[in-house]
């Protein structure tokens, strides 16, 4: 089969989150291949998203390893970091260098660093005058990503805030907080799910992950469906 040109890949991605968008879709599906097509395509070493929820407050809702997800939770928790500035500002935050640059916030500098990571670029997900998270791409490497990158990678942002904040007239604000919250419980169950499959499988986390998510996928399942039967005992992976 003949490889992709880079225009073909960023368009296949774009098919591919459209692809999610049927009736009652699965929102945490859509989030993590948002953040599986941004790793592939901007040849960052991972990605992250971070969406407010129905109380205001900042939560990781997808992440493509477990590195950037601890970096992400620890600037949560601290309420400070690149991502946080992205998300309160509704601008890009581009740290080309974490050493040089991100002593601003130094639980994240330091979290960072550690989990390997040396450059991000926070992306909002804006929508006009609102915006509900962050896309955040790492990279092992120091630099700046180049501007078609920044742009598929806002493109991407904007695509998925859009599909989120898709409203029906005055049921707007009852349906973004029932797809978010939605979004929330099944991380929650997601990775309670993950911790039985990697006990179970002897298998780390990523990869009890992809397990979780292949059979959702092989089965035509959510991944939420899933993970509940996984908590269950209803089956075993």
């Amino acid at each position: 089969m003949a490889m992709l040109s880079r225009a073909g890949r960023v368009s296949a991605a774009f098919v591919k989150i459209a692809d999610t968008l049927v009736a009652d879709y699965d929102v945490f599906d859509l989030l993590h291949t948002l953040v599986d097509e941004s790793v592939g395509i901007l040849d960052a070493a991972a990605a992250g998203l971070v969406l407010v929820d129905p109380a205001g407050d900042l939560q990781v809702m997808a992440s493509t390893s477990e590195e950037s997800q601890l970096v992400e939770v620890l600037q949560l928790d601290a309420g400070a970091g690149p991502c946080v500035d992205c998300y309160r500002t509704g601008a890009v935050v581009a740290i080309d260098d974490i050493a040089a640059q991100g002593s601003r916030w130094p639980l994240f500098q330091s979290s960072a660093l550690s989990q390997g990571f040396r450059s991000l670029h926070a992306v909002p997900m804006r929508l006009r005058s609102r915006t509900i998270g962050a896309l955040n791409l790492f990279g092992h490497e120091a630099g700046p990503l180049t501007a078609d990158d920044a742009a598929i990678a806002q493109a991407f942002a904007d695509v998925a805030t859009i599909t989120l904040l898709q409203e029906r007239a005055a049921r707007e604000s009852a349906l973004i907080n029932e797809q978010l919250q939605r979004a929330l419980n099944s991380r929650i169950l997601i990775e309670q799910a993950k911790g039985v499959i990697a006990h179970t499988s002897n298998v780390d986390m990523s990869a009890a992950f992809a397990l979780l998510r292949g059979y959702a996928r092989a089965h035509n399942q959510t991944i939420y469906e899933t993970a509940d039967k996984v908590i269950n005992r209803s089956i075993s992976l």
